[in-house]
Parts: C-alpha cells; sequence; structure tokens
C-alpha cells in the first residue's frame, strides 16, 4: 500500500495532517485496545514457550549437531531425561556477562553520544536528526539517526582487532554463544519489565499508552507507544536496530572465523550467507530514517514483543545459517552458488525498488514516472474522528500492480536464499523462511485491517484493483 495526502498549503497541510493521525491512529491504528480469547491464548503460548523454542534450536546445534528430532527421539526413546540435555549446556559466565555488557554500554553510547556525520559526505544518505511520524497523542518524536555510522565504527573496530591488534580471537562470539543467550534474555526480560513498570508510573507521554486491563496482553505488546529516557533515547529506535541487528554481521563473521579455524577454509556457502545477509543490514541502516514511518514504529507499542525479540529472539535465530554451517560445512558446486546468489540478489532488488516505487509517489505527490510512464493510482478518502475529511492516493503501477505487498515478497526470496546456501540435510536452518512467511503473511492481515477501518469502500476499490497480497496469481 501506497499512500500520500493531498497537496495542500503547508500550514494547513500541516494542521491537517496532525489532526488526521491525532484522531485516526486511536481509532484505526496501533494495537488493540480490546483483547479476544484467541489473542490471549497465543499471547500466553508466545511467553511461555518463545524462549523454550530459541533454547531448543541453541541447544540441538550444540548437542546434536543441529538436528531437531534427534533430542525428542532421545527423550521418547528414554535414552535422555530433560535434566541430562539440560546439565550439558553451558551456564551463565563472567567472561559473557562482561563481554555482553560492554557490547550494549559501546552500543548505547554509539547511538546517545555520536552524532551522526555520514550523511555529510555519504551523497543519497539521510541522517542526523529526523522527525518520526505523528503519534496518537499528537506528539512528532526526532530521532538522532546514526545506526550506519554505529555499525561502520563497530565493524573498523572488529576488523582492527583481527587483523592487528589481536585483544580477543574473532571466534569469540561463537566460543560464548549459548552464555551470551542467558545475558541476552536477562536484557531482554529486564528492559520489557522496566518499560510496563514506566508505563504506569512515569510515562513519557501519558497519551499515547494504551491499557488493556489484561497483563498478559499489556506486557507483551507494550502499554507505551515511545518510551524514552531523556531527550534521545529512545526505547524502540534502539532495541529495534542497536544492538541486535549491528551484531547481525558480526556474529556471521564470528561463524565464518570459526570455520577457518576448525576446517582450515571458509566455504562459499558462509560466504554467501555473510554477503546476503550484510547487504540486508547495510540496507537496514542506509534506510534507517524511512524506517520510521513503517509499522514497528508507527504503530507497535514496546513491550516484550519488542524488548525481549529484538535482545534475544532476532540475534539467535536470524543467525541459524552461519551457526549450521559451522557445524555442516557446505561447498556448493558453481552453479547452484550462483543461482542462490541470483535468487538473493534478486529479491533484494524486488524489496529495494518496491519501497523505492512507493516513496518516490508519496515525495511527489504521484508528479513522477515508474517503469517509464506516469503511475496509476485510486483516489481515496477518509473521516478523522472530528469529522474532517482527508484524501490519499493508493498506487497501482509498477510492482504495486502486481501485489500489494510485493516488497515483502522479495523480502522473502532473500530469505529464501539464505536458508538454500545450507543444502538439504537438515530442516534447521529452514526455520528462517517458514517464521518469515508465517511474520509478514501477519503483517499482510494486520496492515489491511487497519487501511479497510481507515478507506472503508475505497479499500475495496484498491483490492479490486489489485487483488493479491504476495504472489501474483496465486495470493
Amino acid at each position: 500500500m501506497a499512500a500520500h495526502q493531498e497537496k495542500k498549503p503547508p500550514e494547513e497541510r500541516k494542521r491537517r495532517s496532525a489532526a488526521n493521525d491525532n484522531g485516526t491512529s486511536q481509532a484505526q491504528w496501533g494495537r488493540a485496545w480490546e483483547v479476544d480469547w484467541f489473542s490471549l491464548a497465543s499471547i500466553i503460548f508466545l511467553l511461555m514457550f518463545a524462549p523454550l523454542i530459541v533454547y531448543y534450536f541453541i541447544m540441538c546445534c550444540d548437542q546434536y549437531q543441529c538436528s531437531l528430532m534427534d533430542p525428542l527421539i532421545d527423550l521418547f526413546m528414554g535414552k535422555k531425561h530433560l535434566s541430562d540435555i539440560w546439565d550439558k549446556t553451558p551456564t551463565l559466565t563472567y567472561r559473557a556477562a562482561c563481554i555482553y555488557t560492554l557490547w550494549v554500554t559501546f552500543q548505547v553510547i554509539l547511538y546517545v553520544f555520536i552524532p551522526d556525520f555520514c550523511h555529510k559526505f555519504l551523497p543519497g544518505y539521510v541522517g542526523g536528526v529526523q522527525e518520526g511520524a505523528v503519534t496518537p497523542a499528537g506528539v512528532v518524536n526526532k530521532y538522532e539517526i546514526n545506526g550506519l555510522q554505529a555499525w561502520i565504527i563497530t565493524h573498523v573496530l572488529w576488523f582492527a582487532n583481527a587483523y592487528y591488534f589481536h585483544f580477543f580471537s574473532p571466534t569469540i562470539i561463537f566460543d560464548n554463544w549459548i552464555p551470551l543467550l542467558w545475558c541476552a534474555n536477562i536484557l531482554g526480560y529486564a528492559v520489557s519489565t522496566f518499560a510496563m513498570i514506566k508505563s504506569y508510573f512515569f510515562p513519557t507521554n501519558a497519551k499515547d499508552c494504551k491499557f488493556t486491563g489484561n497483563f498478559f496482553y499489556d506486557y507483551m505488546m507494550g502499554i507505551e507507544f515511545n518510551p524514552r529516557i531523556g531527550k534521545w533515547f529512545d526505547f524502540k529506535l534502539f532495541f529495534n536496530g542497536r544492538p541486535g541487528i549491528v551484531a547481525w554481521t558480526l556474529i556471521n563473521l564470528s561463524y565464518a572465523a570459526k570455520q577457518q579455524e576448525l576446517y582450515g577454509q571458509v566455504t562459499n556457502s558462509m560466504i554467501l550467507v555473510n554477503v546476503l545477509q550484510g547487504i540486508y543490514v547495510l540496507d537496514f541502516f542506509w534506510n534507517e530514517a524511512r524506517y520510521l514511518k513503517t509499522i514497528d514504529i508507527c504503530h507497535d507499542h514496546f513491550g516484550w514483543y519488542l524488548g525481549w525479540g529484538d535482545c534475544v529472539w532476532l540475534p539467535y535465530l536470524y543467525t541459524l545459517q552461519g551457526l549450521y554451517l559451522v557445524y555442516h560445512p557446505v561447498q556448493l558446486g558453481t552453479a547452484n552458488a550462483i543461482g542462490i546468489l541470483m535468487l538473493g540478489l534478486i529479491g533484494y532488488y524486488i524489496f529495494r525498488m518496491t519501497n523505492h516505487q512507493k516513496d518516490l509517489f508519496r515525495r511527489t505527490n504521484g508528479n513522477c514516472k515508474i517503469w517509464g510512464k506516469k503511475p496509476e493510482y485510486i483516489e481515496c478518502s477518509y473521516m478523522s474522528v472530528d469529522g474532517t475529511k482527508y484524501y490519499s492516493k493508493l498506487l497501482t503501477s509498477g510492482f504495486w500492480g502486481w501485489a500489494r505487498h510485493f516488497n515483502y515478497t522479495g523480502d522473502l526470496m532473500g530469505s529464501l536464499a539464505y536458508c538454500l546456501a545450507c543444502g538439504f540435510e537438515h530442516i534447521l536452518p529452514y526455520f528462517y523462511i517458514v517464521y518469515m512467511t508465517i511474520l509478514l503473511t501477519h503483517r499482510c492481515i494486520r496492515d489491511e485491517h487497519r487501511c479497510f477501518s481507515k478507506y472503508g469502500k475505497d479499500w475495496k476499490r484498491y483490492t479490486a484493483a489489485v487483488p493479491y497480497r504476495l504472489i501474483p496469481g496465486i495470493f
């Protein structure tokens, strides 16, 4: 979906935009006000089992060479007891606690205290102080966009250590992977609990809080929209982008270093995973300013879903391909490697160009060309709570004419490429494509539910013009 407000005089447009966002978002955007039984059951299931799922995947690699079935078979046949598996699991160590504390502290320093300078010499990059979307309370938060800078500084120091200083081994992350898991869980639960307490006693903006009255739902999905400490430390942007995503490429590099240590070489499959996922991470930071207008920042509140998820779920399950390749090195044939690389690059091209078309359409109010032609769109209108009528345009040209969320299709192609690089001996590395398919399909449904609430019959006209969500002709 691509939308753009109709051009109006600057002062009037600003006033109406703020009034619209403030008026409609409470009714149509953000998380639920009331909780049905299915949502509550899903929340309780995730709170109980998501941490166990992460532990199970990592334990399978550590004790069962990445087999997902062997632990279950051992338990069912009586060869092992849960206590046997748990006793073999590395515990929290002082070394891991120090590593993790230094890591998070370093990322906080880079985020809060070092203003962005990359935008001053990188053409096309948008960094520095940027405004986010209007919150339900009518607040426009400002953010210091410096994620690319933090990523560059971190990786320059990493390579300087690996090739010159030698303060620590490049395999340090892999060597402490499970003890670091306990540290990540401690931080994830601590920040989620703190965010909930903060929302009750000292919220950043009380009007941006949503209370359902259900403890489990509020803890999971969050109460505060934009919890902050001071002027610049924004919980949502920091934990969404740092430290997990900055660490993603470092984790993969540590896996590659471990492969080199164990086998004397780094396989082409490991190189593929590092390159393709590295492109994804760099794209995230290059477009961090645009990320301020995505569903994560514009609609999600900050709770366990984001706090724990960004600390634990993201770094531990998004990097399963590299972890798997440490235990099962795969040397792909030339044709297979090229095919997987092309799948990943084409997926990235679709993902990036689809988003670019939407951004171009919005910035020019439709006065542009997409695929060499003037764009087609659906004129839509919607009413704010105060009864004021507003207008938007929904793009139906280019990739947005193929499917309503074709950017997600490109994302899924890239995700599949990561998995295919690992071969077909085990199903564990394919968890990522299964998870991303569920996640992005669910996002499609969430987004379209909001859009239908907002646009009504005009949304039906749009879906008639663009009938497919992800795959043209199929879904």
